[in-house]
């Protein structure tokens, strides 16, 4: 079983006695883990890809092992999550991790969690929810080959069980297509899944197939076999034009008497009274004293990312009264801030034409990414963007298409990601498309995501500035933009904050305050109009985003308006603007809510029409108003 493999400058070394390690490292876990937590580490699926990350970690990969972030470094994305402790195992031998340190696998305390998390150095992606580490990998090695021109690649090892997921496919599908010949996915066919075996089991010819189907050049060998797998990934070096798929035939529980292969081992430690035995047997077999493996270094070709703050070039061109939507006003937004910054990029679902992402196709075509009709790739690859900073990321397609894709949002969120999502058509007011298109959800969707900035601009100039402030927040952003054109309400020179609300219609004698928020904003106003020509006078307030909401302001203008409230959005009631609002006033005595929001499905018909029929138009508002007065 041992092998000495040389490189191309003829230098010997031993990949077994790292197996070995690797090994032991899992076994010490699972025991640690049995008696102290009661909770299941997954050794039996590091072990079959012992050998794989053994190869790859110290004699494929390229990469700084001091520095495991460095912008130069080779990548690598382990999609099978919940085989993180034979990654922790390879940074140990590598020298970065403290071997005292793997002891403290999954305690609250440490950073070592049960599946790879970007609070590690080495880890670029969290993973864990399955089939999302290639879409990642896509992204990052489309901005290595595209945006970075530099000779860093991605190496991603997903696990056969993974491959049920379209989401695989669908990166599958982009990476052919974009030619990422500088990508390496690795898939660890071990046969055997969480509750029985993979729908192939070991029929790695199929999946040899499928994945040349998708334009994939591809090695089947056998994943235990170190020399095999050098020779492999040697090869996938040496290819242009496609990225290379190895399809690594495994045993799950390699080298674990009486577990190997077996059912109903996934997830589970080792038994207390079987670990010296199996320590025991696998101690026998190292043939060769241990030495100290280092990886080659990279070539120094990529820049240190660029993190200074990104403006627009100009004020937004735009004067009080102009008709534009903010749909078509983000397209315009998004082109000048590329002006300001080749790190911006564009990512879009097929949807360039109605999200207006084509106006930044136009101006920077080589910085436009078309992801095609596969919402949850397009994320992932926005996420491997993104990822080491590389690029300022804005991804858009209709609001209510990013549901498909919430798993990959929420998995963003925990890889400490900054992914910029802009989402047309909601709500009823597209009209004629009907309800499969609208976008009624989506502020609920996103207002639960942890790390989630909501952008809904109700104009040119505030979405021109939600754009430019996205591209300089933290965590993921949403910008929810309206498809009927509205008027300009704001001067270019309006100063716009995350979190401060505007109130753009006031009066000292106003008695309610209304709270809309992009078409419903201009209801508002027209309802204002309305009711000013019967005496009767309300605040009217923006409230640009939704989270963080600016619950001093709201709050300031329900106590001048006798506590009267009333939300109106074009958004289900459920997890939107009105709940926002109600969270914000919530613990104030005297304080009513009014919530105006569509109920049901909808149907098709003209825009106004749907206001009205849902009862979120302006004259609706007036409605409300009217009966807050007589109460």
């Amino acid at each position: 079983m041992f092998f000495s493999f040389y490189t191309q400058n003829s230098t010997p070394f031993s990949l077994f006695s790292l197996w070995i390690i690797t090994l032991e490292y899992l076994i010490t876990f699972s025991l640690f883990t049995r008696l102290h937590f009661s909770l299941p580490s997954h050794p039996t699926s590091c072990c079959s890809a012992a050998e794989l990350m053994s190869v790859l970690f110290f004699h494929t990969m390229r990469y700084k092992a001091d520095d495991p972030r460095n912008q130069c470094n080779d990548r690598f994305v382990l999609s099978k999550g919940h085989a993180a402790p034979i990654l922790y195992a390879v940074w140990a031998e590598a020298g970065f991790l403290k071997e005292s340190e793997l002891l403290n696998l999954r305690k609250v305390d440490c950073d070592l969690e049960g599946h790879p998390t970007p609070k590690l150095a080495f880890v670029d992606v969290a993973t864990g929810s399955l089939g999302q580490g290639l879409g990642a990998s896509c992204g990052m090695a489309y901005t290595g080959k595209h945006f970075d021109k530099s000779g860093y690649r991605v190496y991603c090892m997903l696990g056969d069980g993974e491959s049920s997921e379209g989401s695989v496919w669908e990166a599958m599908a982009f990476a052919s297509y974009y030619d990422l010949d500088n990508l390496v996915a690795i898939i660890d066919v071990n046969r055997l899944a969480q509750s029985e075996a993979a729908p192939l089991k070991h029929d790695v010819e199929t999946h040899r197939k499928r994945c040349e189907a998708f334009g994939w050049n591809t090695y089947v060998v056998d994943g235990h076999d170190v020399e095999e797998l050098c020779k492999a990934l040697w090869q996938a070096q040496q290819v242009k034009g496609k990225p290379t798929c190895i399809v690594a035939k495994t045993f799950k529980g390699k080298g674990l008497k009486n577990i190997e292969d077996l059912d109903n081992w996934h997830g589970k430690p080792i038994p207390k009274d079987r670990v010296d035995a199996i320590l025991k047997d696998l101690q026998a077999l190292i043939q060769v004293p241990n030495k100290t493996l280092c990886p080659e270094l990279p070539k120094d070709d990529t820049a240190p990312a660029d993190l200074s703050t990104i403006s627009l070039p100009s004020p937004p061109a735009y004067k009080k009264g102009d008709k534009m939507a903010t749909r078509r006003a983000y397209g315009v937004a998004l082109a000048r801030l590329g002006q300001a910054s080749e790190r911006v990029v564009a990512l879009d679902g097929d949807t360039k034409n109605s999200t207006f992402s084509e106006t930044f196709k136009k101006a920077f075509p080589d910085r436009y990414i078309e992801c095609f009709i596969a919402e949850q790739n397009m994320v992932s690859v926005a996420i491997g963007c993104a990822a080491r900073d590389r690029t300022v990321a804005f991804a858009s397609t209709f609001a209510a298409f990013f549901a498909r894709a919430y798993d990959q949002i929420r998995m963003g969120a925990i890889s400490q990601s900054n992914i910029n999502l802009v989402g047309s058509h909601c709500g009823v007011s597209i009209g004629e498309d009907g309800p499969s298109q609208m976008a009624l959800e989506d502020l609920a969707m996103f207002r639960a995501i942890p790390t989630c900035t909501v952008f809904y601009p109700s104009d040119a100039v505030s979405t021109e500035r939600a754009v430019e402030l996205s591209a300089n927040t933290k965590g993921i952003c949403f910008i929810r933009t309206s498809r009927p054109e509205t008027a300009v309400l704001y001067s270019p020179d309006e100063k716009f904050q995350v979190g401060i609300a505007k109130v753009v219609r006031e009066s000292d004698s106003d008695c309610v305050t209304v709270i809309g928020a992009g078409i419903t904003l201009h209801e508002a106003l027209a309802a204002a109009d309305m009711l000013a020509k019967e005496g009767k006078n309300i605040r009217v307030i923006d409230p640009f985003t939704i989270k963080p909401l600016d619950a001093s302001t709201i709050l300031a203008s329900a106590k001048a308006t006798k506590g009267q409230i009333i939300t109106v959005e074009d958004h289900y009631k459920e997890g939107g603007l009105g709940e926002a609002v109600l969270s914000a006033v919530g613990q104030e005595p005297g304080i009513v809510v009014t919530r105006l929001a569509v109920t049901g499905i909808p149907r098709s018909g003209k825009p106004q029409e749907m206001l009205d029929i849902f009862g979120i138009s302006a004259k609706h508002i007036a409605n409300a108003v009217r009966q807050t007065f007589a109460n």
